[in-house]
């Protein structure tokens, strides 16, 4: 078992980020959203309405027992459903695994970190105070920033462009091999695997 694995052989939370209703779907801000559609998939269930007020899927990914997480609020208030979920399931912070979007990270190109600042992102800013630490994993789907003075707060909200829509699904299905790989077989061995050079 790797040191540097998330949740030490339990179940893990593993939660991704985005805005609820379909005008938002398609926006950069909703990737988490999108990477955990692919992993329910794969899984081969379907999210359901939870108390904690998120959707829930709970399954095995690489024989590791998951719950994945869907808040049903909005990015900012993220911290309250993912972390009712982590209390309902018994999950301590380090087996939390959030996925979102990431403007410093280029379009596609994936960073796996334990810890850190929000950078900016409301919805890890709210998980950070609802948990009452910065420590547990993510997984930070590379989105870049905006083109030349447009508002990132108004970037996140928009959908990819086209060119982005024709390689997002095979962006989406790696970031989500890469969430699996960090709940099989740890944080060294994950980002040795999926950080570009």
């Amino acid at each position: 078992m790797s040191e540097d694995l998330p949740g030490a052989g339990e179940l893990i939370v593993l939660a991704g980020l985005g805005n609820p209703g379909p005008q938002y779907a398609g926006n950069r801000h909703n990737v988490g959203f999108m990477v955990l559609d692919e992993l329910a998939t794969r899984i081969g269930g379907k999210f359901k309405a939870h108390k904690s007020g998120a959707e829930v899927l709970e399954g095995r990914l690489s024989g590791r027992r998951v719950v994945l997480v869907k808040p049903r609020s909005f990015m900012n208030l993220s911290g309250g459903p993912v972390v009712g979920a982590a209390r309902f399931f018994k999950v301590e912070p380090s087996g939390v695994v959030v996925v979102h979007d990431e403007l410093d990270v280029p379009f596609g190109a994936l960073k796996l970190k334990l810890g850190g600042g929000d950078n900016g992102h409301n919805g890890l800013r709210s998980i950070t105070k609802s948990l009452g630490t910065r420590e547990y994993y993510r997984v930070r789907f590379g989105i870049g920033r905006p083109p030349g003075r447009q508002d990132p707060a108004d970037f996140v909200l928009k959908d990819f462009s086209a060119v982005e829509r024709k390689e997002l699904p095979f962006e989406v299905a790696v970031a989500a091999d890469a969430a699996e790989a960090l709940v099989a077989k740890g944080l060294t061995a994950a980002q040795n695997e999926f950080h570009a050079g």
